[in-house]
């Protein structure tokens, strides 16, 4: 797996709707759950959320935890 993936996740802001701004690893589970029913955006953004959507669904945030400090 490519980390850069994960590093983007805790570094790339949300850059439209409700959660304008806010670090793609912050975006509430309900929100990520808009977008797995609604579809994701196309291209690296919806890759990006499917991503940080199942790290959230299956309790694995913690693996974010030590990119967050560095």
């Amino acid at each position: 797996m490519d980390s850069s993936i994960l590093l983007d996740l805790v570094k790339v802001r949300m850059y439209f709707g409700k959660y304008k701004g806010r670090l793609l690893c912050d975006l509430p589970v309900s929100y990520l759950e808009w977008f797995a029913a609604k579809g994701w955006p196309p291209g690296k953004l919806g890759q990006q959320l499917a991503t940080i959507y199942e790290i959230k669904l299956n309790g694995l945030e913690d693996l974010l935890k030590p990119l967050r400090r560095g």
